[in-house]
């Protein structure tokens, strides 16, 4: 990765990152809870949404090391799911909510990457240059991270979106089950990561959604 494309991953991970918690938070309001509300983290202000080293540390290792892509997360938003107005629905919703948002945000970077693609044929040399091709790679770059984000959270893993959303499927009595042994998903993740079984787990779809929503570019 080159410093222009660095430059711009970063913002791309921050829209990324930042909106997948708000997402969280909303529906979880949506659905009975305001804990997110009332914590004021339902608001795009980047600011009460930094986790030092998801949001700064690790994206800057990233770039350091030179890496094709950069990864972080935000700051969870806080929930309580003893206030939705149904618990299977809120708790459903709420962990689907911010890998929806991810696709979304995928699908709609997409789209953009396309039309800047077709402007690139026929627009000014100087224009194409300065400002179609960032944005061309601002547009890519944002697609990737949120396939990334989206693939890595569906992962039914706890403390994974994907658990949740797993976990509003079964028997009441597994919930404290899966929320007993949360703390173990961080050895399991950081295992699965570090062997390079996580990377053959998301590199397929990844690369098949990428090419999919950018067109085969």
């Amino acid at each position: 990765m080159n410093l222009s494309e660095a430059i711009l991953s970063v913002p791309a991970l921050m829209i990324a990152v930042i909106l997948h918690e708000v997402a969280h938070g909303w529906v979880a309001y949506r659905m009975g809870d305001p804990t997110a509300k009332m914590a004021g983290r339902l608001t795009l202000n980047p600011l009460p949404h930094i986790d030092p080293f998801g949001t700064i540390l690790l994206p800057a290792m990233f770039i350091l090391l030179g890496s094709p892509i950069i990864f972080g997360w935000a700051k969870p938003v806080p929930i309580n799911p003893l206030n939705f107005r149904d618990l299977r629905r809120g708790t459903f919703f709420t962990s689907i909510a911010g890998v929806v948002t991810n696709l979304s945000l995928a699908v709609l970077f997409g789209l953009a990457y396309r039309i800047l693609y077709g402007l690139a044929d026929t627009a000014d040399p100087f224009l194409t240059k300065t400002v179609i091709y960032p944005l061309l790679i601002f547009s890519a770059k944002s697609v990737l991270i949120n396939l990334i984000l989206a693939l890595f959270n569906i992962i039914p893993i706890p403390p994974l979106d994907g658990s949740k959303a797993l976990m509003s499927f079964l028997s009441f009595k597994y919930w404290e089950l899966f929320q007993r042994y949360e703390i173990y998903g961080f050895f399991v993740i950081a295992f699965l990561l570090f062997t390079g079984i996580l990377g053959k787990i998301i590199y397929p779809p990844l690369i098949f959604l990428y090419h999919l929503i950018l067109g085969g570019t």
